[in-house]
């Protein structure tokens, strides 16, 4: 097993993790905030996040400064009970925080390769924080196993901040945040919860193809370490 460009936080529970992690995550966006003048969060849906995105609406940000974004998106409106816009809209922005600006990784065309251009366009050029989850197939982002444009979305060389993904497990066609995109956060966290992706995740720091497991694509980088918050 390799050692990884990374950092491990356990937590007893879920609550504990996720107010440590609204913590955190409010400290680099007050600092961000401090720096620039702004800061830029992009968030990843399921329903693993959502304890954690009700305690940050509740935290003491500068909320008008912030941009949110998504690490990834189904292609269905922000109005669908799969749309993980709506997922950050119900749970994070309300209170203070409604006030911050959201960025869409959606928009009206019938598949996400032809609002490419378009999203691209209105995406911040830098992220201060990218928070990912991880699917019990070891899915991080939409970089699922097998999916059409896998090899595109973790290749560093590839400048491309978004990219399409279709795979058989994914449902709908998906729009993601590319490798480099993500690894240009200056803050990289992988949130997940319990003994199964415990097991996912030992199993991707073992050696092998990151097809299998693809959430090894950052464990396999030394560009920005990764801190992974896992509570049972």
């Amino acid at each position: 097993m390799k050692s990884g460009f990374h950092h491990r936080h356990n937590f007893s529970s879920g609550e504990t993790l996720a107010k440590a992690l609204a913590d955190r995550v409010a400290a680099d966006l007050n600092s961000a905030i401090a720096h620039n003048g702004q800061a830029v969060l992009a968030l990843s849906g399921g329903s693993t996040p959502r304890r954690f995105l009700t305690l940050l609406s509740e935290r003491d940000v500068d909320w008008p400064q912030v941009t949110l974004t998504l690490v990834d998106e189904r292609w269905v409106p922000a109005t669908h009970e799969r749309s993980n816009e709506k997922l950050v809209r119900d749970f994070l922005m309300k209170g203070v925080a409604a006030m911050a600006t959201f960025v869409s990784l959606y928009c009206d065309t019938s598949t996400p390769d032809q609002g490419l251009e378009r999203i691209s366009a209105n995406l911040p050029d830098q992220i201060d924080i990218a928070i990912l989850g991880m699917g019990p197939d070891g899915h991080t982002a939409s970089f699922f196993p097998n999916g059409d444009n896998l090899e595109a979305a973790i290749d560093l060389g590839n400048t491309q901040s978004v990219i399409s993904m279709r795979a058989e497990d994914a449902g709908e066609p998906r729009m993601t945040l590319t490798l480099s995109k993500l690894l240009g956060a200056n803050h990289l966290y992988l949130h997940i919860e319990g003994r199964e992706k415990a097991d996912v995740l030992a199993k991707a720091f073992d050696e092998g193809p990151t097809n299998d497991v693809p959430v090894r694509s950052f464990i396999n980088q030394t560009r920005r370490p990764l801190e992974i918050f896992w509570a049972p």
